[in-house]
């Protein structure tokens, strides 16, 4: 079958990979897709949030399922207009994906369906943000209500600092997305990403990691869309899914659909795992990045086969593998990120990196210039490597860092501390 996958980043890079090696393929293309992934596919100059021009592209070119990466395309109603052509495809509806597209919206659901997450508070101006924030005895974390790309919650130290993340929303700094803002209390504990695929009905879990979304070691600095993440995630035990599934991502796809919006596509839960069990910071509803790409790594399964089983209402029926090695990836962003980054300088050293046992170099954001590989983003490379530990995971995924040749890069030198930390006590 013909498949086009939109999206441009190291999702995307690390979705194609896998699509492209499932025998039911017949021709993969990627809108708009980046400098690694003409590998798999064909990369095709599309708006993936111009839902006339996909559906021009799908019939011109006899698409029979679409791949939809990024949220922005799902936020604004790409799924609606494919359903309605009839056209297969793996994502929800733009009802749906307001469970990513609005904080205060998954927010009104935890409270409607008893689901547990942090206290919270919507505000559409300063000055009421600001008087909930004056009663409030405890941290709280100040969130811009829509997409920010990652970048619109702050953690704030301090009330100061607090008033002054209320202030940035409203003055702009977030966009859009920043007006309304959501104030909640600061949840105790570790932090995991959890995956689920729901059909409206069935609802099947798609395993675990842990990202780090500070930017500098030690979890310092301002927070990112992901600087790495490894799977599984240790604080994961068969018990702690076990109860996700039964007290938050089950109530979600039940409640939604009692809404009469049911969720069809994966359910990223941003998870605090605190003494008293698991609580929802947040929801995504596509595929984590960088997350994606270590599950892609340990995904045994034909992924198309799972996805169109989504598609097509058979979730109750899939029987998902996995390998048992851990997956660890090191993301490498250009100077200036999180704030403005560097483009157009030139990354050399990809293929060396390649040959590192383990290892599979996903793009984020690069762009080529004839021979040449040129940064073209924030986040611009995935080095992600599988090993039987952590340990050995995150020496293969270094190893391979240290063989790139960019100066105009950076990179944690500590991802998978938290679980390190595990293994060296086990040991």
């Amino acid at each position: 079958m013909n498949v086009l996958l939109i999206g441009s980043g190291g999702r995307e890079h690390a979705l194609a990979w896998r699509l492209s090696a499932s025998p039911m393929l017949s021709k993969l293309y990627c809108a708009p897709g980046n400098g690694g992934m003409s590998q798999y596919a064909e990369c095709v100059a599309l708006n993936g949030e111009n839902a006339a021009e996909v559906l021009a592209f799908c019939r011109t070119k006899a698409v029979d399922f679409v791949v939809i990466g990024p949220e922005a395309p799902l936020v604004a109603g790409l799924a609606d207009v494919l359903t309605a052509a009839q056209i297969k495809h793996f994502g929800p509806s733009k009802a749906a994906a307001q469970l990513e597209g609005s904080k205060g919206f998954t927010k009104d659901l935890c409270r409607e369906f008893s689901i547990p997450t942090g206290a919270y508070g919507r505000f559409t101006d300063k000055a009421s943000a600001k008087a909930y924030l004056a009663k409030q005895t405890g941290r709280v974390v100040v969130k811009a209500d829509g997409l920010a790309a990652g970048k619109g919650v702050i953690i704030p130290e301090t009330r100061a600092e607090a008033e002054a993340g209320i202030d940035a929303c409203f003055d702009g700094t977030f966009g859009a997305a920043g007006a309304e803002v959501v104030i909640e209390a600061f949840l105790e504990g570790e932090e995991a990403s959890f995956f689920a695929l729901s059909d409206g009905v069935a609802v099947v879990a798609f395993g675990a990691a842990q990202d780090h979304k500070r930017v500098g070691d030690g979890d310092t600095g301002l927070n990112t869309g992901g600087m790495g993440a490894y799977s599984p995630a240790p604080v994961m035990t068969d018990a702690m899914v076990a109860r996700t599934m039964d007290e938050i991502i089950r109530p979600t796809v039940a409640g939604m659909a009692k809404r009469g919006t049911p969720f069809r596509g994966v359910l990223f839960a941003g998870l605090m795992i605190g003494t008293d069990g698991p609580r929802l910071i947040e929801y995504n509803t596509r595929f984590g990045d960088p997350e994606c790409q270590v599950l892609m790594m340990r995904l045994k399964s034909d992924l198309l086969t799972v996805l169109l089983a989504v598609a097509e209402g058979r979730v109750g029926a899939l029987d998902l593998r996995w390998s048992d090695d851990v997956a660890l990836t090191v993301v490498m962003a250009a100077n200036g990120y999180p704030g403005t980054p560097q483009k157009g300088t030139e990354i050399k050293g990809l293929e060396a990196a390649a040959t590192v046992e383990g290892v599979h170099v996903f793009h984020a954001g690069t762009v080529r210039d004839g021979d040449r590989v040129l940064a073209n983003g924030g986040r611009v490379l995935n080095v992600t490597a599988r090993g039987q530990t952590v340990k050995e995971a995150q020496a293969r995924a270094y190893a391979a860092v240290d063989k790139i040749d960019w100066p105009g890069g950076f990179c944690r030198r500590d991802i998978g501390w938290r679980a390190l930390t595990r293994e060296d006590k086990q040991v």
